[in-house]
């Protein structure tokens, strides 16, 4: 073992280049692994430290006891607590201040006219604390409002709206309400609590603009006094409070905002993050078990005559995979350092795009350490086994031979194990797709296809490559002749090389296709439900903005341009112990202004006892009009209503309608999240739109749109979803794109004597040049439409097995546009890779090449 690592370690220093792509490969993937890990711990360690720091001055937060949560939402609405409590808890034992909190949501505008944040972080207005300790907020400028009007907003939110202490703005709460800035807040010394914005105004402000009606609050929070601990607090004030409310420590109530964070969106940011180190590993794996396998047919004589001189299969197998070991430490190591690097940047780079996450020092855990190195190592030696077993089986007669050169094409066994494999997958695929919705089926199946694409790649790159190059014969002559037969030479490693930039085209093939289809679904659902002309909405996703007044919808209907104008509010309530959303608006206006498809019995007559269900939660809870169903509000109260219609479709209209009349004893802050307008006849599209806008103007400036305004939209937030992908997306073709030139970088070395001589006799530098770019061009131009062909592939089956998972209806997409920029960056980018062993191969000395052993 010793004679085999000597042989190793003289054979890495007499060839360190041709390991250096393998090295960057490894490096790479390592680094963007630990850096998602890294990112991912300091998050949760800064998310802690922010809730922890939000909650130091309270020890105990009084609420209601129950929540109620609807599907697809990671937290529960409560019902308000009367504020009436807060003497019951001044007396009781160990309390020293009790103040009601009042939260809702507030949307500054900016000195631009512009809402502040909105998109995704929460919009947060609320009652300003004067108790410093059980304030989370501190004054930093300023001082606290002391009148209505006046509001304390946080430093972060002041300097992203270019707002300064004296400036008068508008507050969307979401009726649009006239402030004045008299101070400015921190949180925990930061500016904000990340992303989040916050605004204070007195408690008579607060109740009027926040509350259903005065004398509610979110919660009530406790300070204890000196001597008392936050538990024994918590035992104190049970026995005062009313049926239907709790008290839990501040440190509780800390453990669980962090533990949403960490269970929702922190978990699905990571899963993200790691899905793409999970690629960029993968197309690593190729071209580090592409260059082993080239290194080792270059070597064969090397080996043949270590075998000769009486060295064992094992020990020529441990010498190659001493190799890989050395490889794989010595990089890994180095892509741990780019890790930190990397979480470094990410952390930096997310806040300053609108992504919530606070400031904080990274941290940096064993385990973030540990795995990455540990999977750096196994994937390079699992990547070098097979190179390194095939240098262990060669015989001792190979040194008599020329130097070997890889020539195993495409077997008849690949063959019919690559066709039974995409037989399967297909088979596999389709059960999931269609016989049998399942998204496990489909997912198997594109797993089964990505392995039938890379068992088939030597088989079917012989053929694609003479396609692809046949142009080059013509247009550029000898040159390209000879590129397109280089790269004939050998189809399995031909193949190999691809299949890296393969992968990488697939998989942003795959997230093009998909987000094409949900813009096209998009377009589809209002299309076909909407029927109105214009919508007014708030430019917003995730927990942000404020919503429409309730008063928009009315003040716009009333001018003489407009036929229907009905607005689209949201509530909550228990059906059959399940929380579900509830469409609260104008029955009469909704069916006149949405398509609802089939509709049985009426919409008139839901008064302030009825609701409308549709026909698929009607089948569900087995209901027909006529029927009663009872709704548990947030408030606790319990209503029998009678089910009064049954409609068809439920995209834009929700599967649950109440009136207004009917949610107004149970509302808590009342807001639309959408207006649909539709002019009367005669009336231009112009005039219409300008109508509605000037009586928006006076209710917060919320944004007018045409129905396929209103659609792109609402599609708005899947660009900057592609965006991001293909950013991360973008390592994973690099590291493609160094396998590719390591791999050519070697075969110019395997290929000196070959060089030497066309050079010999006649090919000048620049054809020289030629032939080995466009040898490149050719192998990434494999790659790509492969890439490209699976990647729409398994684009229809997540399209396809989305839609039979979900209620709605999805719709396919093939962006051409995209997909041909794809297409020509994929080719473009194997032209750049072949730039280095092109200019490598035309520096050639002709006499040394020709002279070469």
């Amino acid at each position: 073992m010793n004679a085999s690592v000597r042989i190793s370690v003289s054979s890495l220093r007499a060839h360190k280049r041709r390991f250096a792509g393998t090295f960057l490969a490894v490096l790479l993937g390592v680094a963007f692994l630990a850096g998602t890990l890294v990112m991912g711990d300091t998050l949760r360690a800064s998310f802690d430290t922010m809730f922890g720091n939000a909650t130091s001055g309270t020890d105990a937060v009084v609420r209601s006891a129950g929540t109620i949560t609807t599907p697809g939402e990671s937290q529960g609405v409560r019902q308000p607590v009367d504020t009436g409590l807060v003497s019951a808890v001044e007396k009781a034992p160990g309390v020293a201040a009790a103040e009601p909190d009042i939260q809702g949501a507030g949307q500054l505008v900016g000195a631009n006219g512009k809402p502040i944040g909105g998109q995704g972080p929460p919009t947060l207005a609320g009652n300003w604390i004067d108790d410093p300790k059980l304030n989370s907020y501190q004054l930093a400028e300023g001082r606290a409002p002391s009148k209505s009007g006046e509001v304390v907003v946080n430093r972060g939110a002041a300097e992203k709206g270019d707002l300064r202490i004296g400036d008068t703005t508008t507050l969307r709460t979401p009726d649009p309400v006239e402030v004045t800035i008299v101070g400015l807040a921190t949180f925990g010394g930061e500016d904000g609590m990340a992303q989040v914005t916050y605004t204070g105004m007195i408690r008579s402000d607060a109740e009027k603009y926040l509350t259903a009606k005065p004398g509610e609050a979110a919660s009530i929070l406790v300070r204890a006094g000196p001597g008392t601990g936050q538990q024994e607090l918590v035992d104190a004030l049970t026995p005062v409070l009313p049926k239907g409310v709790e008290a839990i420590t501040g440190q509780e109530l800390a453990e669980e905002n962090t533990d949403m964070i960490s269970g929702q969106f922190l978990s699905l940011f990571t899963t993200f993050l790691l899905v793409f180190s999970g690629v960029a590993l993968l197309v690593a794996t190729f071209s580090i078990h592409n260059t082993f396998a080239i290194v080792v047919a270059q070597r064969t004589r090397e080996n043949a005559l270590l075998r000769a001189l009486g060295a064992s299969r094992r020990q020529v197998t441990a010498s190659t995979l001493v190799e890989a070991s050395v490889v794989a430490v010595v990089a890994s190591a180095a892509g741990l350092a780019g890790g930190i690097g990397i979480a470094a940047g990410l952390q930096a780079l997310f806040p300053a795009i609108g992504f919530p996450f606070p400031e904080g020092d990274l941290v940096i855990s064993g385990l973030s350490m540990i795995l990455p190195l540990a999977v750096g190592i196994l994937v390079c030696l699992g990547s070098a086994l097979l190179p390194a077993v095939r240098a262990g089986r060669t015989a001792p007669l190979a040194a008599l031979r020329e130097t070997a050169v890889d020539q195993s094409g495409a077997s008849r066994t690949r063959a019919v194990v690559g066709t039974g494999l995409a037989a399967l997958a297909i088979a596999v695929t389709l059960t999931g797709v269609i016989v049998s919705p399942s998204l496990w089926l489909a997912g198997s199946g594109a797993i089964l296809a990505l392995a039938a694409f890379v068992v088939l790649g030597p088989v079917a790159s012989t053929t694609a490559v003479r396609v692809l190059g046949s142009p080059l014969d013509k247009l550029r002559g000898v040159t390209g002749g000879l590129a397109r037969r280089n790269a004939l030479r050998s189809p399995k490693r031909t193949a190999a090389t691809a299949s890296a930039l393969m992968i990488g085209v697939a998989v942003v093939s795959l997230f093009t296709v998909f987000g094409a289809s949900l813009k096209a679904t998009m377009d589809q659902t209002v299309s076909r439900s909407f029927a109105g002309d214009v919508a007014v909405s708030t430019p917003s996703f995730g927990a942000g903005g404020s919503g429409l007044s309730p008063r928009l919808a009315p003040a716009i209907a009333e001018r003489p341009e407009i036929d229907t104008a009905v607005g689209l509010g949201r509530g909550v309530a228990e059906v059959d112990g399940e929380g579900r959303a509830l469409t609260v608006t104008e029955p009469v206006a909704l069916e006149r202004t949405f398509d609802l498809g089939n509709v049985q019995g009426s919409m008139r007559d839901l008064g302030d006892d009825g609701i409308a269900i549709t026909g698929s939660e009607a089948d569900k809870l087995g209901l027909k009009t006529g029927d009663t169903a009872q709704l548990v509000f947030t408030d606790g109260k319990k209503q029998t209503f009678t089910v009064r219609a049954v409609y068809g479709r439920s995209e834009l209209a929700g599967d649950y309608v109440i009136t207004r009349d009917a949610w107004a004893p149970h509302r808590t802050q009342d807001s639309d999240t959408l207006v649909a307008v539709t002019f009367k006849d005669g009336v231009s599209a112009d005039d219409g739109k300008a109508a509605v806008e000037k009586v928006a103007t006076a209710y917060g400036n919320p944004e007018v749109q045409t129905r396929d305004e209103y659609a792109q939209s609402s599609a708005g937030g899947i660009d900057m979803m592609l965006t991001l992908v293909y950013a991360l997306l973008a390592l994973a073709v690099l590291i493609a794109l160094l396998g590719i030139a390591n791999t050519l970088t070697l075969a110019v070395h395997e290929r000196t004597r070959e060089l030497g001589l066309l050079r010999a006799v006649g090919q000048t530098r620049a054809q020289l040049r030629a032939m080995v770019r466009w040898e490149s061009v050719l192998v990434a131009a494999f790659g790509t439409v492969g890439g490209l062909a699976l990647g729409g592939f398994l684009g229809w089956v997540l399209v396809k097995a989305s839609d039979g998972a979900s209620d709605s209806a999805f719709a396919f997409a093939m962006p051409p546009f995209q997909l041909t920029v794809v297409a020509l960056v994929g080719v473009a980018a194997g032209a750049l890779a072949g730039l280095r062993p092109a200019r490598r191969a035309a520096r050639l000395d002709v006499l040394r090449a020709i002279a070469t052993e």
